[in-house]
């Protein structure tokens, strides 16, 4: 039997790495370094700060150039980004989704707000993303393939849609899943919420799914104070997303015509002005979270029990959030770990509570979720502020 996990030592090692800086540490601060009070002030003087503003256009350009894709369309906040893709991709009401149970709980309410059914999968500890063999065989078990699509043999229900989240900014393993989603006839989208800044095999994430969804929400990457943006390489459902978050309003120098039903989602000027600001100093950011993560790397290299989570060989990951991963047998250990780090001043987080283990997802769908279940036991996400490196 192993001897305990040497708790204080852990908390000695995070002190090296992060002594330097004035506690208390959050989880992650914005870093307003660049042109932020320039591009925000232009605004308050022009007086353009709701929808309409030159800076919502420049913020769409810099994100579909620095990502690679061909439109982005810039919205109020990630949640909105994932509740339109999914009516863009045309899932129905009453429609199976299949989603990781480990995800932050907007993945799994986008789903919901269009009255389709979340359907929770594994995750794979290489990735802390979609296991796509476990997966592939819970679809040989459970899916009826029909020439109309993929049915769920238990339920009757079609499964239209499988979600891909690139947790804390580590991509998941994208191929194999496509493959399975052109087998079962699912539409991929990839929540990317956390991983702007992040390449899967050389390849900004983003590209792999019909769209994919962004978060600038204070505590990314990047921030635009609230926001979030839809990635697509086809303009035409690009065209389509500006419309429908602009209440799907019919152009007009006066007339107040609407076509369809519509939603409030576009991202205001004021917001993309600093999302302007914050996309200049983004490859510095990426740089400096990747050199925290080598030094907390190297910080707990040595010590038994517990590892720093790295990015999968295919992967050039962002490091979103650092993740501190307990080994099983010291799993209990989590939660006073995360008294002891929040009694020194240092923020640390455990993972999102599993979707099936809410309450209002307690009864839907779901494969067998050991890993998930495990990896939530064992995490603990570090400080990981750009500024934690000078």
């Amino acid at each position: 039997m192993k001897n305990n996990i040497n708790i204080y030592e852990i908390m000695e090692r995070l002190e090296a790495v992060l002594s330097p800086y004035p506690h208390p540490l959050m989880l992650h601060e914005p870093c307003f370094e660049g042109n932020e009070w320039e591009y925000t002030k232009q605004c308050l003087d022009s007086g353009w700060v709701s929808s309409a503003g030159k800076y919502v256009e420049k913020f769409e350009q810099h994100l579909a150039d620095f990502t690679g894709v061909k439109q982005a369309v810039a919205l109020v906040n990630g949640t909105a980004a994932l509740h339109l893709s999914l009516l863009l991709a045309g899932v129905k009401a009453g429609e199976e989704v299949l989603l990781p149970a480990l995800t932050f709980i907007a993945t799994a309410n986008a789903v919901s707000y269009i009255k389709a059914v979340p359907h929770f999968v594994d995750s794979s500890e290489y990735s802390l993303g979609l296991d796509s063999e476990k997966l592939s065989l819970y679809l040989q078990e459970m899916a009826h393939l029909k020439a109309q699509g993929s049915f769920n043999k238990y339920t009757g229900r079609r499964i239209s849609a499988l979600i891909v989240m690139h947790t804390f900014g580590h991509p998941v393993d994208l191929d194999p899943l496509l493959d399975l989603c052109e087998k079962y006839q699912m539409i991929l989208i990839e929540d990317a919420a956390e991983a702007l800044g992040s390449y899967y095999k050389g390849k900004h994430v983003g590209h792999g799914g019909l769209l994919s969804t962004l978060s600038f929400n204070g505590n990314k990457i990047i921030t635009t104070g609230g926001g979030g943006a839809i990635l697509s390489n086809d303009s035409e459902m690009a065209a389509r997303a500006r419309h429908l978050s602009t209440q799907a309003k019919v152009p007009h120098p006066w007339a107040f015509n609407h076509d369809q039903i519509g939603f409030n989602y576009r991202m205001p000027n004021l917001n993309a002005a600093l999302g302007c600001a914050q996309l200049e100093q983004l490859p510095r950011f990426i740089e400096k979270k990747r050199l925290l993560a080598q030094r907390y790397q190297l910080a707990f290299s040595s010590l038994a029990g517990i590892k720093i989570f790295q990015e999968a060989d295919y992967a050039t990951s962002n490091y979103w959030l650092n993740v501190l991963l307990l080994d099983e047998e010291y799993s209990k250990e989590r939660d006073r770990l995360l008294e002891l780090t929040h009694q020194q001043g240092i923020m640390t987080r455990p993972a999102w509570t599993l979707m099936h283990k809410l309450p209002m997802y307690k009864d839907c769908p779901r494969m067998d979720l050991s890993t998930a279940e495990s990896l939530e036991r064992r995490i603990i996400n570090l400080p990981s502020s750009a500024f934690l490196v000078q």
